[in-house]
């Protein structure tokens, strides 16, 4: 199954919805007008009709899902029972959102190639840590665009970049696990494309912490969301193409952490939550950095993966010079 969200015209202006999508089909099913005809034809009134489907697909993806194993089935029951032409759209010309909307979002560094890729050139090595256990900072959950919605170019980078991953959704909450329970826990898997400001990032991590304002501009999740049992998670083909052009090719067989690993380690002493994304990492030779290039204004990025579908992206314009820090002289020596 590929879950999404879109955003669709109603009484109340343009609303998120939740959506069953088919691209087979060329198309994707609007589960609450599915759900609301399929109860008016049960005999509900319109006013509870409205009211129950409404519950069911919430705006919120991450808000349905902690329904639990009651809101897999009722998509299920509500796709089979699709008979009203206002459910069906076409899947040309929507406007989507991430299809989650994570209450936390972590990225992990899980690609060997990756990290010997950018630790190299820098430190000379890949520090030992990354061997010991899969880390992972924190993005922001406030930041994250959709498939074909437009990159944010902040005022302070002039080195923006790419970054090829999947994103892992949890679809069940949990503590302390282990690595042989830990993917009963995921709902799926979406492309998660980790935008970076790479002279900012570089800059603010000397001071050993971040990344911050290298990241948190903008985290592009989509296009849909496809559940575990539609794929392997474990060997999946990712490419990544700008202008049409491919500059990334890889796999995820080639993760150093497993997703289990990855997700018992996560879930220790504070535990994982429903509709949280946990991003795998960047896959080997999966960013410009890796490759001596950059995004430039207007380019198109196409992060496209085995199962899923293609994430599309356009880079904007870049934002006028506003206000920076001005540099302290220390007080102390």
């Amino acid at each position: 199954m590929k879950l999404g969200r879109i955003l669709r015209e109603s009484l109340q202006g343009m609303v998120p919805r939740l959506v069953v999508v088919q691209p087979e089909q060329k198309r994707v099913i609007d589960l609450v007008t599915a759900e609301y005809n399929r109860l008016i034809r049960t005999g509900a009134t319109a006013n509870a009709a409205d009211r129950l489907a409404s519950a069911l697909y919430p705006p919120s993806m991450a808000d349905a899902l902690a329904a639990g194993p009651t809101f897999l089935t009722a998509v299920t029951r509500s796709v089979e029972s699709v008979q009203d032409e206002r459910a069906l759209l076409p899947l040309e010309g929507l406007s989507w959102l991430a299809p989650i909307d994570p209450p936390v979002l972590r990225d992990c560094l899980a690609f060997e190639q990756h990290l010997h890729n950018s630790f190299t050139k820098v430190l000379g090595k890949v520090p030992e840590q990354y061997y010991q256990m899969p880390l992972y900072y924190k993005g922001n959950p406030l930041t994250l665009l959709g498939n074909e919605q437009e990159v944010p170019w902040p005022d302070y980078t002039q080195k923006m970049d790419y970054e090829l991953e999947l994103g892992f959704v949890i679809g069940r909450s949990g503590k302390d696990l282990a690595p042989k329970n830990a993917l009963a826990h995921l709902l799926g898997v979406t492309i998660l494309n980790d935008f970076s400001a790479r002279d900012i990032q570089v800059h603010e991590m000397q001071g050993l912490l971040g990344p911050a304002k290298g990241k948190d501009f903008a985290t592009a999740l989509g296009p849909w969301i496809t559940t575990l049992d539609e794929l392997d998670v474990h060997n999946l083909a990712m490419v990544a193409r700008v202008n049409g052009e491919e500059w990334s090719r890889g796999s995820s067989a080639t993760m150093m952490w497993s997703v289990e690993e990855i997700v018992a380690y996560i879930s220790k002493g504070e535990g994982i939550q429903v509709g949280e994304v946990i991003g795998s990492g960047t896959v080997g030779f999966g960013c410009g950095l890796e490759l001596g290039k950059l995004l430039q204004p207007g380019d198109v990025v196409e992060l496209e993966v085995e199962g899923i579908g293609i994430l599309r992206n356009r880079i904007g314009t870049p934002a006028t010079q506003g206000w920076m820090p001005i540099k302290r002289t220390p007080a102390t020596t």
